[in-house]
C-alpha cells in the first residue's frame, strides 16, 4: 500500500482563561490518486462539529 498523502483531523476549537485555542484529533488520512485529480480518504472517526482539515505529514510522522 502506498504511503499516506495527508492526514485528516477533526478540530475542535475551545476557550480557556480568555484564550482561544484547538485541539487536533488524528481521524484518518487521505491518498492522492495516481493521476492527481484527487484524493482516497479513509476515516477511522467522524468529526463531530462535521469540519474535516488535511495537512501534509510532518516528516517525523512520516518514520512512524
Amino acid at each position: 500500500m502506498s504511503k499516506p498523502t495527508m492526514n485528516a483531523y477533526s478540530v475542535r476549537e475551545y476557550e480557556k482563561d480568555g484564550k482561544k485555542d484547538s485541539f487536533w484529533t488524528k481521524i484518518g488520512v487521505a491518498f492522492a490518486h495516481k493521476n492527481g485529480g484527487g484524493f482516497d480518504i479513509v476515516l477511522e472517526a467522524f468529526p463531530v462539529n462535521g469540519r474535516i482539515t488535511l495537512r501534509e505529514p510532518k516528516a517525523d510522522e512520516d518514520k512512524a
